[in-house]
């Protein structure tokens, strides 16, 4: 079992930077995928980005390549995504999200169906301004 938080979402201009955290309960959370995902008001849920259990694969959808990072401190049961350069239709909620790392002909890989994830926070709101 874990229990994702999220954090560090707010009200910002475009063009500046946010991080957003998710804190992850329960011993095992090392050997879990990780991803972030978001819902625009009017809009479905969509893939932002994720990363393998070690950190050693991530994938980021089209839309925030080049200005979102995704990383993860398993010391510390901590996710970030690292928001540069916002954009007004950057504006959602989002969600962190936990699964128990699938392999595929041996190597971990970062999941981006959303489907595929049996843990969700609760999300953090994060509007930009234009």
């Amino acid at each position: 079992q874990v229990q994702l938080v999220e954090s560090g979402g707010g009200l910002v201009e475009a063009g500046v930077s946010l991080r957003l955290s998710c804190a992850a309960s329960g011993r095992t959370y090392g050997r879990y995928a990780m991803g972030w995902f978001r819902r625009a008001p009017g809009k479905e849920r969509e893939f932002v980005s994720a990363i393998t259990w070690n950190g050693g694969k991530t994938l980021y959808a089209d839309s925030v390549k080049g200005r979102f990072t995704i990383s993860r401190d398993n010391a510390k049961n901590t996710m970030f995504l690292q928001m540069n350069n916002l954009k007004p239709e950057d504006t959602a909620i989002y969600y962190c999200a936990a699964k128990w790392q699938v392999y595929v002909a041996g190597q971990a890989v970062p999941i981006d169906g959303a489907h595929e994830y049996s843990y969700w926070g609760q999300g953090t709101q994060v509007t930009v301004s234009s």
